[in-house]
């Protein structure tokens, strides 16, 4: 903010706020305007009705106490008083200035007035940076807030751990799985029964299953009512795989016709290289 100065006084400095306006004690008043403090109580008082609330109050014993604990450039009117001060809002100043008819005063209520647009300007724009900062910071901890929820979101997506009992748990996120699928499901696991068969059967996309062991008959009797998976008998696989579309790959750590059984885990493996390098085995087996 730029400086006005009166006298080698930095005039901003006599600028005060109480009950949210800008205002200046009548004393340094004076002391801009060169006269004493009594004349510009009797102008006041030959003049009341040009003086209302906005332009000229006295200050009640809490707004005093509060201004004397701030910084403060007129040490004169801080001193002992008998009364409490009397203080003028920017439009009080301005009528001061046209009735006390001096050139001294005239000069000097440009000043003052400059002073007053410079301080309400700064106030606002401080205000704003200082709403803008809260609203900043507000934002960067509600986006870290988010971050922490969503990451918490992903790691219950990615990795899921079930107890021994946990059956129902088990086979529900199964079929979630499964279900997120558009176009294809491959499903690996060296050993199924009837129950995997009885999720497959509600399954709309197509299914590859690879595995070394299923109930021959249960597959006859499901392959009569339903044409939507394809067997491969293969016994390279030790673990449990689910492969969507081709694009997103879980590794399963029990069997599924065991899930809930016993603890285990199921997870989805991010690493686009481990996806390419299993596709690329299970195109080769015939």
């Amino acid at each position: 903010m730029n400086e006005l100065m009166i006298n080698d006084i930095k005039v901003e400095d006599l600028i005060y706020e109480v009950r949210g306006k800008q205002v200046m004690f009548a004393s340094d008043v004076a002391k801009l305007y060169q006269v004493e403090t009594k004349v510009l109580n009797q102008v006041v008082k030959r003049n009341l009705s040009r003086f209302p609330e906005d332009f000229c109050f006295q200050i009640n014993q809490e707004e005093w106490n509060n201004l004397r604990s701030q910084f403060v450039t007129s040490s004169e009117i801080w001193g002992g008083i008998r009364y409490l001060p009397y203080v003028f809002t920017e439009h009080g100043v301005m009528m001061l200035s046209g009735l006390l008819k001096s050139e001294i005063a005239a000069k000097v209520n440009v000043a003052i007035i400059k002073a007053f647009v410079a301080m309400r300007k700064y106030i606002a724009s401080n205000t704003l940076e200082t709403r803008v900062s809260n609203i900043e910071t507000k934002l960067i901890d509600y986006d870290h807030k988010f971050d922490l929820i969503f990451e918490k979101m992903d790691n219950e997506k990615i990795h899921h751990l079930f107890f021994d009992g946990q059956i129902y748990d088990a086979y529900s996120l199964l079929c979630d799985i499964l279900n997120e699928a558009r176009d294809s499901i491959i499903l690996i696991d060296n050993y199924l029964d009837k129950s995997i068969l009885d999720v497959l059967a509600k399954i709309d996309q197509s299914v590859l299953v690879i595995t070394k062991d299923i109930n021959q008959k249960a597959l006859e009797m499901y392959k009569k009512q339903y044409q939507n998976i394809k067997i491969r008998c293969d016994n390279s696989f030790h673990d449990r795989f689910i492969i969507i579309d081709q694009k997103i790959l879980y590794h399963c750590g029990a069997s599924f016709k065991d899930l809930g059984k016993k603890c285990f885990a199921i997870t989805k493996m991010e690493n686009k290289e481990i996806l390419k390098t299993l596709l690329d085995k299970i195109r080769k087996i015939k």
